[in-house]
């Protein structure tokens, strides 16, 4: 049982934080191969939540940098950087304290 909470809860770790890793194929192939592989259902939360993560990001980094034409795109995307830096520090740090339960993002659209 212990081998099953060490293993969700880093499964659930490095789908939360593969948005760290410098290459869009890695931040979301890692989550991907959670979702298709995992048998864990908690693991497979995280991952749909992560990548649910991911995709609201790159839906605000475009609709802010169509903004910055009118300048406060620039604040925008410094925000958004910034709850690209924070947020997954906290989703880590909640699957690693909470191994029981999914970790969910606050304020994002889930779409899967």
């Amino acid at each position: 049982m212990a081998e099953d909470l060490d293993q969700r809860k880093l499964l659930s770790a490095l789908c939360h934080g593969s948005i760290f890793f410098g290459t869009l194929f890695f931040s979301v192939a890692i989550p991907i191969i959670v979702l298709l592989m995992s048998k864990d259902d908690v693991a497979k939360a995280n991952a749909k939540e992560a990548l649910n993560f991911h995709f609201n990001l790159w839906l605000y980094e475009i609709i802010f940098f169509i903004l910055t034409l009118i300048l406060i795109g620039w604040i925008l995307l410094g925000i958004l950087a910034i709850v690209n830096l924070i947020m997954p520090i906290i989703a880590i740090i909640n699957v690693l304290t909470k191994p029981e339960t999914a970790y969910r993002y606050p304020f994002i659209f889930r779409l899967l």
